[in-house]
């Protein structure tokens, strides 16, 4: 099995590839893959050197726990034809993806993991999740008193996308575990709604001087059902206008927001707090650390203390143990040959990595081995973020 690089000229057949793995036809991926980098593609062909597996990566930027932005990698189109399966391509394309993010400099790599056994073994971890919350329209009186004083405005979604992006932008940068939406993704209309050109009805949210801050991305499919593709937001109280928006619509029985946090407050919102039911929760962006020292001096801290962590990487063939210290906010992680805190595997830290997942929770699991039990509660305080980490963008 070789591996080669892909170039703007294989562009068809890799389609064609990648979508003969999964038993589709390329016709149906619409604008999908425009904003594909062939210059970070990869074949794996067989003897004759026909393509029989495909991977790629887009280059994105991650907002890490204290804004803290960072290069990464965004694995997708990963597949081997059904005739070349349990050959060692799928093994040989990760390996040479992860040589190629360390040429790059990166500390981390991302992914939207299709299936969880797969990608555990090449040492990601889920970091991110989310949830669909319906709310009842007729039930949705707010507790809350109306405070906004910005205004918002109706427009359709090709009207506005310089606004979207710049909005969008704005958002992804303050939200650990959001990624950005390069310029070329949205003169491509490349992915989903409100991304891509599907129509769609844009409420946008501006401040008191008329500054766009938020917008949310709706269409109304069903008779009586509201679909909100996302609401983008700088604050709480954009959020909260946005949804007192949404929720007065006529002629609707109930509001669908199909990307929400584990934190949303929507529901605490309500006078009945039964009136929004939470459905369909699932992991979204999954981590992986290239590099462990640099990934978790770069990451925001919020608490002091000090851990010795023992990390195994099977994928990559590497195990270090180091000790993490953190003070003031500055922390330093640098090899050890202390007794470790926390014994875990790289795909473990990857989940605990934008604070989204508690330590404490894969103790218990476990899949971290504490070496006491006060351990768990220190890294639970050392590992939580600023804000729980969300992730809406898909690739």
């Amino acid at each position: 099995m070789q591996i080669r690089p892909t170039t703007a000229d294989d562009r068809d057949v890799f389609v064609d590839t990648l979508f003969a793995a999964f038993a589709r036809f390329p016709d149906s991926a619409g604008e999908t893959w425009s904003a594909l980098e062939l210059d970070r593609g990869l074949f794996a062909t067989a003897e004759d050197g026909r393509p029989v597996g495909t991977a790629a990566a887009y280059s994105f930027e991650l907002t890490l726990p204290g804004e803290v932005v960072v290069p990464v990698s965004g694995v997708t189109a990963v597949g081997v034809l059904p005739t070349h399966r349990r050959r060692g391509a799928l093994s040989a394309m990760m390996r040479r993806q992860f040589a190629d993010f360390r040429a790059r400099g990166e500390i981390l790599s991302v992914l939207l993991a299709s299936e969880a056994l797969i990608y555990r073994r090449f040492g990601y971890g889920p970091a991110t999740y989310t949830h669909r919350l319906t709310v009842r329209r007729h039930q949705a009186a707010f507790a809350v008193p109306r405070a906004d004083e910005g205004s918002m405005e109706l427009l359709r979604r090709a009207d506005c996308g310089e606004l979207l992006e710049e909005v969008y932008d704005r958002y992804r940068r303050a939200r650990p575990g959001a990624l950005s939406r390069p310029h070329r993704w949205w003169a491509a209309e490349a992915g989903q709604a409100p991304i891509s050109g599907a129509p769609r009805y844009i409420a946008v949210h501006r401040d008191a001087d008329g500054v766009p801050d938020g917008y949310a991305s709706y269409s109304h499919g069903d008779p009586s059902t509201l679909t909100v593709d996302e609401t983008i937001a700088v604050d709480d109280a954009v959020s909260t206008a946005l949804a007192r928006f949404l929720l007065e619509h006529d002629l609707i029985t109930e509001v669908v927001f199909k990307h929400c946090p584990p934190d949303h407050p929507l529901r605490w919102q309500l006078e009945d707090f039964r009136a929004g039911e939470m459905g369909g929760e699932t992991d979204w962006l999954w981590v992986r650390l290239l590099d462990v020292p640099r990934a978790l001096v770069t990451r925001g801290w919020f608490a002091d203390g000090e851990l010795v962590l023992d990390v195994d990487d099977p994928a990559l063939g590497e195990h270090g143990r180091y000790l993490l210290t953190v003070r003031d906010r500055e922390a330093s992680c640098v090899p050890t040959d202390r007794e470790p805190d926390l014994s875990l595997d790289v795909s473990d830290l990857g989940s605990l990595y934008l604070g989204g997942t508690a330590p404490s929770t894969l103790v218990r699991a476990g899949r971290v081995r504490a070496r006491h039990p006060e351990v768990a509660a220190l890294a639970d305080t050392l590992f939580r973020a600023d804000r729980s980490p969300h992730c809406l963008h898909w690739f």
